[in-house]
């Protein structure tokens, strides 16, 4: 069963460590200052309430030591320098109470423990905000207020703006940290994609944490591998294919000095014929395609390919399209329509037509015939090698590799090879350059 991708996480590893990573710091960051808050509380308090009783208290004395007639002076001096006001206490004034938090609470416990309990507090006097405290002259109650911003201490936009920048330079380092974490792999995920399209990609840059240095040394190493087995293979196989034809065409000569029936003859020739063209082809699926591309015409390449059919007497037609130049393999592209041509000859018979379309910006080879076709459920396996389709169109010789080498050949362009049904009867065989394409083909 598939796991379902996360809906909130994005599907690279870049992003999602990227996105780990800032949320980490984001929490880290809160944590901090959350801790630095509980820890700071109890030193400012203390201090918060030291200055509130040094404030009564000094208010207090002043008041009491002071001439009656120059108390009024005295008040408003206070006010203007120190932004301190005192007040009488009167019937039906209106109090709000400080707010719930552990800050207060603990400044008006230090408070009330000097000044004593019956000192009161509240938040605002009759709608004046500010912090207010009671204390008592001779009996009389007097309110002192104040300024709420000695208690509550704003953040203004420096702080804000310090506090972006940070949280930028925090997001800067995150994607930093996972893009160097994801670079490596995004080259081992390209080299892979190289080898998996029957290339050599170039070796890793063996550096960064130990981790990916083993991981590219390991992939260095298995691409290493791998290129030492496939020139073994060929190697083999073209060893083998030298060894098989030397003996072949002894048999050609033989049976054609030997004098034998005309009908036995000619049967034995075209097993002969058959033999040699299976050795051709596991050669060719053996080595693969190292051929440099290069500007190509495809009317003219398709047309050559349809005489060199029509001279055999094979019913092949070809229709032209004016197409312009498009850079491919041009041998391997032959091969690969040749392999499909010849597979609609043996498979279906005649008449086999060959055409060039352009859709969706990708270049469309097409041959088509009007034989049994292939079941779309089994199109893909027909793709694989040593694959014959039982009992539709197999039973006629054949190595089973013809479209597995279309297929590599179509990867080596950026395209791909498409079985589709054919309207009207028989099989559309597809094979798509999606790779060099420099010119507008015309339908």
């Amino acid at each position: 069963m598939q796991a379902q991708r996360s809906v909130v996480l994005p599907d690279s590893l870049l992003g999602r460590s990227f996105v780990l990573i800032a949320l980490l710091l984001v929490f880290s960051v809160l944590a901090s200052f959350q801790i630095y808050r509980i820890h700071e509380r109890e030193p400012r308090a203390r201090e918060l309430a030291q200055q509130t009783i040094s404030v009564v208290n000094l208010t207090r004395a002043a008041l009491v030591n002071a001439a009656p007639a120059s108390r009024r002076n005295l008040l408003r001096e206070l006010n203007e320098r120190e932004g301190i006001r005192v007040f009488p206490s009167v019937a039906g004034e209106t109090l709000s109470p400080l707010p719930d938090g552990a800050l207060f609470s603990m400044v008006s416990d230090r408070v009330r423990n000097e000044l004593g309990s019956g000192t009161r507090f509240a938040f605002s006097r009759d709608a004046d905000p500010g912090f207010w405290v009671s204390f008592f002259i001779d009996g009389d109650e007097f309110w002192v207020m104040l300024p709420r911003e000695r208690l509550e201490p704003g953040f203004g936009l420096g702080w804000l703006g310090w506090g972006i920048g940070l949280f930028a330079i925090a997001l800067g380092g995150a994607w930093l940290i996972a893009a160097r974490l994801t670079r490596s792999l995004a080259a081992l995920s390209h080299a892979a994609l190289l080898i998996g399209r029957g290339e050599s990609p170039p070796p890793l840059t063996e550096s960064g944490p130990r981790e990916l240095r083993a991981v590219s040394s390991a992939f260095n190493r298995m691409t290493r591998d791998l290129s030492a087995i496939e020139r073994e293979r060929a190697t083999v196989l073209a060893g083998i294919s030298h060894d098989l034809r030397t003996p072949l065409s002894r048999l050609r000569l033989e049976l054609e000095m030997s004098g034998a029936q005309e009908q036995a003859a000619r049967g034995m020739a075209s097993d002969i014929e058959e033999i040699d063209t299976v050795i051709g082809q596991f050669l060719d699926y053996a080595r693969g395609e190292a051929e440099e591309t290069s500007e190509t015409n495809l009317d003219e390449l398709l047309g050559e390919l349809a005489e060199h059919y029509t001279r055999r007497a094979d019913e092949v037609q070809f229709v032209p399209c004016g197409t312009g130049g498009v850079r491919v393999a041009r041998t391997a592209v032959r091969r690969a329509v040749a392999n499909l041509v010849d597979n609609a000859l043996r498979h279906a018979g005649g008449p086999v037509e060959v055409r060039i379309r352009q859709a969706l910006g990708e270049t469309w080879v097409e041959v088509l015939d009007r034989g049994p076709g292939i079941p779309e459920s089994e199109a893909d396996r027909m793709k694989l090698p040593f694959t014959r389709m039982n009992p539709a169109r197999s039973g006629t010789g054949g190595s089973g590799l013809g479209l597995a080498i279309v297929e590599r050949i179509a990867h080596l362009h950026g395209g791909r090879l498409e079985l589709l049904p054919r309207e009207g009867g028989g099989l559309c065989a597809r094979l798509v350059l999606a790779a060099g394409v420099r010119a507008t083909l015309q339908e």
